[in-house]
Order: C-alpha cells, then sequence, then structure tokens
C-alpha cells in the first residue's frame, strides 16, 4: 500500500475542527468549563489552528482517575482542548488506518464492535474444532513509542502529522518509552493499529483457517491442534520480536464443544452464555446501585437509567442470559419493573 501523505492541511482546516468539537462535546456539554469554552468558540479554534501550524500545540493536559471493572486500571482522560484535536486527528486519518485493520479485528470500527466479534467468534466455533486464545499482558501500558512511530512512518508520509503524534504519544510516559493511556481516543485507534501488523501475520504468513481480534484479545481457531500450537509458538516469537509485547503465561487451548471464555462471554458453536466473571460484576453493580438508591444519592430516574445500560451488557445477540437476568433484577423493586421489559 501507497504511503498516504498531504494529512495535515486536512486536519487542521476550520471544518473538520468544528466537526471535531461536536464530537468532543458528546457526554461534556453540560460542564461549566466547557460551556466558558464554547463562549469563545471561534477564538479558541483561531488560537488551535495556529498553535498546530507552527507545532506549538500543548499536549499532555489530562487528570486521571482509577477504576475497577473489574480489575483495576488508571483512565487518563484528556482537556477538552485536547480531546478536540484528538477527534480532529481522527476525522481525517481513521479511513486510511481502517483500511490496513483485517477483516476479523472489530474494536474501534465502524460497523464491528463486540457483539458483532462474538458472532463471528460463534461461527467459527461451529464450523473448526479447535480454539487457542492469546492475551496480550499489560497491553497498553507495554506499546513501544519507536516502534509504534515507525509502524506509522511506513503508512504515513506527512511530516508535520507525525510531529504531532510523537509529541501526543511522548508526553505520556514519555521517559519510559513505552505506554498509551486509556482513555484516550487517539490511544484506541493507535493501540488498534499497533497489534494490525500481527492480525497481518496471522493471516498473511501462519494462513489460519480463522481467527477474530478485538483489541489485545485474540482468538484463533482450526480443526488441526497441532496447527493451533505452531501458530502460538510463530505467535509469542513475532509479538516478543516485532512489537516487543509478551503473551500473558499460559495461552489456553481447547475444543470449541467446551467453550471459549471471550469479551465477557462463553462462546459455544450453538450459543453465547455469560461467563462467571460478567456474571458476578452484573449482581456487584446491580447490588451497589440498589444500595446508593435506598441511601438517596442516586434518584429513580437515574438509576433507571444506569440499570438500562447494565443490562444492555447482557443482551448481546444470541446470549443466553434472560433468566440470569430476572433472578437477579427481580431481588429490587425498580429491578422487578426492568426486569419485565427485558
Amino acid at each position: 500500500m501507497r504511503r498516504v501523505g498531504h494529512l495535515f492541511e486536512q486536519i487542521v482546516d476550520r471544518d473538520n475542527l468544528r466537526r471535531a468539537v461536536h464530537k468532543a462535546l458528546k457526554g461534556k456539554r453540560d460542564r461549566p468549563d466547557v460551556q466558558a469554552w464554547l463562549g469563545q468558540l471561534e477564538s479558541h479554534l483561531q488560537r488551535i489552528t495556529a498553535q498546530l501550524q507552527v507545532g506549538s500545540f500543548p499536549v499532555g493536559r489530562f487528570h486521571q482517575f482509577v477504576i475497577h471493572d473489574p480489575k483495576e486500571r488508571i483512565i487518563t482522560a484528556p482537556c477538552f482542548e485536547e480531546r478536540v484535536v484528538h477527534h480532529a486527528i481522527m476525522n481525517v486519518c481513521e479511513p486510511y488506518l481502517d483500511r490496513l485493520l483485517v477483516f476479523d479485528s472489530y474494536a474501534c470500527r465502524r460497523g464491528k464492535g463486540r457483539i458483532a466479534c462474538l458472532l463471528r467468534a460463534r461461527r467459527f466455533a461451529a464450523r473448526h474444532r479447535w480454539f487457542l486464545k492469546l492475551d496480550i499482558r499489560k497491553y497498553f501500558d507495554s506499546i513501544h513509542h519507536d516502534r509504534l512511530l515507525r509502524l506509522w512512518q511506513r503508512r504515513f508520509k506527512d511530516a508535520r502529522l507525525f510531529g504531532l503524534l510523537e509529541s501526543m504519544i511522548r508526553s505520556y510516559r514519555g521517559t519510559l518509552g513505552r505506554g498509551l493511556p486509556i482513555g484516550s481516543l487517539l490511544s484506541q485507534h493507535l493501540a488498534n493499529f499497533y497489534l494490525g501488523w500481527y492480525d497481518r501475520f496471522l493471516k498473511e504468513h501462519l494462513r489460519l483457517p480463522a481467527m477474530t481480534r478485538y483489541m489485545d484479545d485474540v482468538a484463533l481457531w482450526s480443526d488441526d491442534p497441532d496447527a493451533l500450537r505452531r501458530a502460538e509458538k510463530a505467535s509469542l516469537e513475532f509479538l516478543r520480536e516485532e512489537l516487543d509485547l509478551e503473551v500473558k503465561p499460559h495461552p489456553y487451548r481447547n475444543r470449541s464443544m467446551h467453550g471459549l471464555d471471550y469479551l465477557g462471554c462463553r462462546v459455544f458453536p450453538t450459543h453465547l452464555v455469560l461467563n462467571r466473571r460478567s456474571r458476578v460484576r452484573f449482581r456487584r453493580k446491580w447490588q451497589r446501585l440498589e444500595r446508593q438508591h435506598a441511601g438517596g444519592s442516586l434518584s429513580e430516574a437515574e438509576l433507571q437509567a444506569r440499570v438500562t445500560a447494565l443490562v444492555a451488557f447482557t443482551r448481546t445477540a444470541g446470549l443466553s442470559a434472560w433468566q440470569f437476568r430476572r433472578r437477579t433484577l427481580c431481588s429490587g423493586s425498580v429491578g422487578g419493573r426492568e426486569a419485565q421489559t427485558g
């Protein structure tokens, strides 16, 4: 594929920046600081354009917080202005990044996503007798800055865009030379791009009959268990030598009929069910919401909205979870009403 150039001018185009503001406002519109920023929109856009043009746009302005979902994660949220620039970059670059990805990569892509990945995995489980599950160890923290930038230069030749991306990438843990922040739009797409080279290795060199990847969760299928053993060994070598990544110990290989734990579900050849961890998380979140509502910190409307979002996770197409939802949600008054609709 030919290297792509002349993208920076499209990124700093005023109409593109306005579209980026509109996207960055999602979920942020009611914040007082964002409202104040919008009050001087044109002057801010003019300043951002000038800063980007001369390479002086300040990067690395973010705040961090910790979530437990289920394991502890540090979320690094960029300031609103940097969030706008991330959207401006991806408005232009996302179509080119998407072309580099294989069909069976499902994270951060239009028309793909978790549900599509699970349904594809179920079809592969029905066609092939064996599977192999691989997980990258501390993936976002392990992405090597220099290698990521070299891979970017192999596909893009815009020097000013490269300089902007380099400053953004190195603004996070620059002294360590590796790691992308969780919680950034740009990080998600760059992380997906980084493992896209591994996808092509699987498709073009190992030529396995079936694979899916959702960010760093990789599943492979074959009728030959020895082929999966060879794929495991080759994958470990490629990820270590080419991308400087390590796979979690003891990759899991088994028959498809026994079920694959994948993306919060257990994938069988004929159906999907919530896996044990997802059931435990669902119960704990529901119980926490009930306590907050009983304590007065959560209104009836807020509880209904959060329960709806919680239930949506268990409504993956083809997922056998309605009995579990009914048993869990009927334990509470608001849950009972929600259970009647789901």
